[in-house]
């Protein structure tokens, strides 16, 4: 994977990152699953979030069925969610004041309630992250594939191979690959850490924002420039790192 520093140290800066994860034409697909322990936490008066109030009654219902054990692993406690329902639990977790410290202090009472201790480690820590249960925020994108791209519609990406003929090798070189090679890029794993430390009094993140990318290193960095640029921010990092 490609760790893919964005810039974002604030909260209001994440948001506009993940935002702009989803906002240009190079997505192909995306895949945002949103525990119901975190919707089912915010406070039953909040009022900010409209977005949320289908999704939240969503919740309640999936805690309230008894074949159901909100403590373990089960698929059913995942939602496939939008953008925008994404950004807007990000936002009550995440955001200072009043309504963060209520969404908080519920999740802390249904965590505590189930026996599911928060983990002692540092927020974003990627050394942790298939520890980290229950997973609550788990978000990411499909590229389109680069066969796929409009000369027109996507020229920006085609150029920034050189020449026609860089973009055709690394065209053939994808689809011939074995196994295949997929353009993915994904949130860092939100867990109770995350939700709950991930940012201070201040709205300063525990760590800048990472996105984890697969795919060919010239496409994905392209739209990561890109959405970097969307989100108001540099288009290089001097934190950024790739593996």
């Amino acid at each position: 994977m490609i760790a893919c520093a964005m810039g974002a140290r604030t909260v209001d800066e994440a948001l506009r990152v993940v935002r702009a994860l989803g906002a240009h034409r190079y997505v192909g697909g995306r895949l945002h699953l949103i525990h119901a322990l975190s919707l089912a936490a915010m406070p039953d008066d909040d009022v900010e979030a409209e977005v949320l109030r289908e999704p939240r009654a969503w919740a309640a219902q999936v805690l309230r069925e008894a074949s159901i054990d909100a403590a373990s692993r089960d698929e059913r406690l995942w939602r496939r969610s939008t953008e925008a329902e994404l950004a807007a639990v990000l936002s009550a977790f995440w955001t200072p004041g009043e309504r963060a410290m209520a969404s908080r202090a519920g999740l802390r009472e249904r965590l505590s309630k189930l026996e599911l201790p928060v983990a002692s480690h540092p927020a974003f820590d990627e050394r942790y992250e298939e520890e980290a249960h229950p997973l609550l925020v788990d978000a990411g994108w499909e590229l389109m594939e680069l066969s796929a791209l409009d000369p027109a519609k996507h020229r920006g990406a085609i150029d920034a191979f050189g020449d026609a003929l860089a973009f055709e090798s690394a065209c053939f070189e994808l689809e011939t690959a074995i196994p295949p090679v997929a353009h993915l890029y994904e949130l860092p794993a939100l867990g109770p850490v995350e939700l709950l430390e991930g940012v201070d009094e201040a709205g300063q993140l525990a760590a800048p924002l990472v996105v984890w990318a697969s795919g060919h290193s010239t496409y994905v960095d392209y739209v990561m420039r890109g959405v970097r640029r969307a989100a108001k921010l540099p288009e290089r990092d001097p934190d950024e790192l790739d593996e």
